[in-house]
């Protein structure tokens, strides 16, 4: 009984350290000013007084999850406070009406092209979150192809139009040489008719090379067109940017805007970041845990998307690591399902 009594004591004075450091981390959150004890005791959460939250306070800068700018200022989140704030948080929650409604109004609209949707998605996320915000193309090999053209430009160009079972349309410029130069229109509809044949209904990724016919001026353009692929399939996975200027006022030294802005301009850094993220199974990444050092003050929220049930890409914010981590695992997760859907939807 003693023992029971004992440890219950203990389990309420780890739960009051505990909900203390998320105050401090939440009220940071809001007013990226150092956190003082009587602000943290004056909360209709935290019924101790000014002194027992000092006491705390002191202990969690021992254990060091806060620290103290200078010795009469309040406390200030480490990185390990925010892990432990997003440790507690219990799931993605949702979304306040109005920012639901703007992420329905965004999808009801006609969108022409996959890309510019994309495109328009990374901006939604930065208007929604005030941070910068990367969406992911859909593996384009984990796709199937729906329709194959092949029209001929010049005598020496051609383009290759495909249109993938997701609505997907890609154009490929295809250079042609000596061999397939100049080919006539029923030339072009029958490497068309081939290259049908071999992708409709395939995903890319099972596609090694385009058929032989026999034929040596359709065989050319088909040769062409193999290149034309497999150079696709090598090609960095491609990512669209939003929000950039968000970067500007969420960082207030003007070498960290730079140095975040450079890596959101590199597109494999970009890939590689966020793909890194999901495949540790973490949504968020904060500080250190990014990997790069420029992105030490920053964290970054993610979340994949799926088409017709199966994981395609992946979205995601950066920010400050005293970014609303709530609001934005939030975003991520209804912009990203939303943006699932209809990429099904065709």
């Amino acid at each position: 009984m003693v023992r029971g009594v004992a440890d219950s004591i203990c389990s309420v004075l780890e739960d009051r350290k505990a909900n203390i450091l998320s105050a401090v981390v939440e009220e940071y959150i809001k007013t990226a000013q150092p956190v003082g004890s009587a602000r943290i005791a004056g909360s209709h959460e935290i019924d101790v007084s000014s002194a027992t939250v000092r006491n705390e306070l002191a202990n969690l800068e021992e254990q060091g999850y806060l620290v103290q700018p200078h010795t009469s200022a309040g406390r200030v989140p480490t990185e390990k406070a925010y892990r432990f704030f997003v440790d507690r948080i219990d799931g993605p929650g949702t979304l306040d009406a109005a920012d639901r409604e703007q992420v329905q109004a965004f999808f009801r609209r006609s969108h022409r092209e996959m890309e510019q949707m994309l495109a328009e998605t990374s901006n939604l996320l930065a208007d929604l979150t005030g941070s910068a915000a990367v969406v992911l193309a859909p593996d384009r090999d984990q796709q199937e192809g729906r329709s194959v053209q092949v029209v001929g430009l010049t005598r020496d160009l051609a383009l290759l139009v495909l249109v993938m079972a997701n609505g997907t349309v890609e154009k490929h410029t295809l250079e042609l040489g000596d061999e397939a130069a100049d080919p006539s229109e029923a030339t072009l509809a029958v490497a068309a008719a081939h290259l049908s044949g071999a992708l409709i209904g395939r995903r890319l990724q099972a596609v090694d090379r385009a058929p032989v016919t026999g034929d040596l001026a359709v065989d050319a353009v088909l040769g062409t067109v193999s290149d034309v692929l497999v150079e696709r399939s090598a090609r960095v996975e491609r990512a669209w940017v939003g929000g950039r200027a968000q970067v500007a006022a969420a960082f207030g030294e003007v070498e960290r805007v730079r140095e975040v802005l450079d890596i959101l301009e590199r597109q494999f850094v970009v890939v590689s970041l966020v793909r890194d993220v999901i495949d540790r199974g973490l949504s968020v990444a904060i500080g250190t845990e990014t990997g790069l050092e420029p992105l030490a003050d920053c964290s970054v929220v993610v979340a994949p998307y799926e088409i017709e049930g199966q994981t395609a890409g992946s979205i995601g914010v950066l920010g400050p690591t005293r970014m609303d981590y709530t609001q934005a695992l939030a975003t991520v997760a209804v912009v990203g399902r939303r943006l699932g859907d209809r990429l099904t939807e065709g």
